[in-house]
């Protein structure tokens, strides 16, 4: 549809986390080094972000810049904490016996043997403001005992809306927080690095044929999606879609005004 017309090889604005679309504004760049120290070092990091602020695309893009370390990615963090530690043996092909204190052992043995082979271990969960309760966050902090004199086994990266910080904030998580060496949210992009966010993505896509959108059509969309990555994708999109049927190009300031007349954030 609207590709060939903007000359574009694929959709700019896409909603899977693709690492190659990450722009990296300043405090991107700075929360991908802070979180690159924290798999370096074996450190439990947290990052937090509003819902939609790029943390998954983030996070994909840490994993592919570490494809020598064994990454666990837990999409769905509401598990009891035998629930995590089988979680944690089955992708690091383990099979989970009957006993928890067995499974801790296979564990520990797994995690020795790949730091001897020289591969780290990183555990990534995502939406963990959604950590049913304290036991399951104790259990997080107990991996972290996975150490050696020298080292820790394991990397732990808690990523989730700042809700996350509000919870790990109460008296009761106080070990926890106190084992968490780095923290980071993200904020949102302001109008220079909305309309450079915008630009580059259609770059990645293809476009070489000058601007897509309009300089007024960029004010636009960062005082329409207040400079939110999931917000800006949505209405990019929705706006291309009119552009394309209008044959309008580059879109207008009045075609994005109307694509985000149409979208319910």
């Amino acid at each position: 549809m609207y590709k060939t017309f903007y000359g574009l090889k694929e959709r700019p604005f896409g909603k899977t986390p693709d690492p190659r679309f990450l722009y990296l504004a300043p405090q991107y760049e700075e929360a991908m080094a802070r979180l690159q120290y924290a798999v370096e070092e074996r450190e439990i990091a947290v990052l937090t972000g509003e819902i939609g602020s790029g943390k998954t695309t983030l996070s994909r893009a840490l994993m592919d810049q570490n494809d020598g370390d064994q990454f666990v990615l837990v999409v769905n963090p509401r598990l009891t904490p035998t629930q995590l530690l089988r979680e944690l043996a089955i992708r690091l092909d383990i099979s989970p016996g009957h006993y928890r204190a067995d499974l801790v052992d296979a564990l520990s043995d797994r995690l020795l043997q790949l730091h001897q082979e020289g591969r780290g271990v990183v555990l990534v969960v995502d939406e963990a403001q959604l950590i049913p309760g304290k036991p399951t966050f104790d259990e997080i902090r107990l991996l972290s005992n996975f150490q050696l004199d020298t080292t820790n086994l394991i990397s732990i990266i808690l990523i989730g809306q700042p809700e996350l910080r509000k919870r790990l904030a109460h008296p009761a998580y106080a070990a926890l927080r106190q084992r968490v060496g780095m923290w980071f949210h993200l904020s949102a992009l302001d109008a220079r690095d909305t309309a450079a966010y915008v630009n580059f993505r259609l770059k990645v896509a293809g476009a070489v044929n000058g601007a897509v959108f309009s300089r007024p059509a960029m004010e636009a969309i960062h005082g329409h999606s207040k400079g939110v990555p999931r917000v800006i994708n949505n209405l990019c999109t929705n706006a291309l879609l009119l552009g394309f049927g209008k044959e309008e190009r580059p879109v207008s300031v009045d075609t994005v005004n109307e694509a985000a007349s149409e979208i319910v954030t």
